[in-house]
């Protein structure tokens, strides 16, 4: 089968076929939900061997673009992520990740429930702007 690159969009998107479309550093983004709540707990990428080891073992693993290393979630803090499902997007070149976590208060590494804490205010003006932030983000509510 050819790579996703070499496939016309149409092919692509209506495959029966999971084909992941790795972007030109081999990584995929990957985006972690909370299968219980719908949360958004985190954004991260996935390498081929990252893929793989969740595949192979239902438990999410990723690469640290900052560390170049594999990690698998949660094997220092608690919040391991026991993948429920995961889905790919019509281009096949972003994942979502439907998750079961042991300890949500480890999930993002400032020690909060979840890595989008903070919320961008719509309007006219720059783009740097002061968040919306309840400070209340450090448990689960």
């Amino acid at each position: 089968m050819p790579a996703p690159s070499d496939m016309p969009a149409a092919a692509i998107e209506e495959s029966t076929r999971f084909t992941p479309g790795f972007n030109a550093e081999g990584l995929l983004p990957c985006i972690a939900v909370d299968a219980m709540n719908g949360e958004v707990l985190m954004m991260a990428w996935m390498n081929e061997a990252a893929l793989t080891r969740s595949l192979e073992s239902g438990v999410a693993h990723y690469w640290s673009r900052s560390r170049r290393a594999l990690w698998k979630k949660g094997e220092t803090s608690g919040a391991v992520q026991r993948i429920v499902e995961i889905r790919t997007d019509c281009d096949q070149d972003v994942l979502v990740l439907y998750v079961e976590v042991g300890s949500r208060a480890g999930t993002c590494h400032t020690g909060r429930a979840t890595c989008f804490y903070r919320s961008v205010p719509l309007g006219s003006g720059p783009i740097e702007r002061p968040f919306r932030w309840d400070g209340k983000d450090r448990g689960i509510t």
